[in-house]
């Protein structure tokens, strides 16, 4: 059976699921900093926690994005 969109044939299949991991455990993680800001804020009661959280997730991961880049 084939998929409707071609595989890459540069890419080994092993790699290929590696990377399709690499992407799903940044973007679990992504949205665990952000309801972990977002409880974080409700039980401190200053919604600034909160924007503070996410503001420095941000920034964290977008080192790490830049930093795995440059390595490159």
């Amino acid at each position: 059976m084939q998929t409707a969109t071609p595989q890459p044939q540069n890419q080994p299949r092993a790699a290929q699921k590696a990377a399709s991991l690499r992407i799903a455990l940044v973007l679990l993680s992504i949205a665990a900093v952000f309801f972990g800001g977002v409880i974080l804020a409700q039980y401190s009661g200053a919604p600034g926690v909160g924007i503070g959280v996410l503001g420095f997730a941000i920034l964290g991961f977008l080192l790490v994005a830049i930093g795995r880049n440059l390595r490159k």
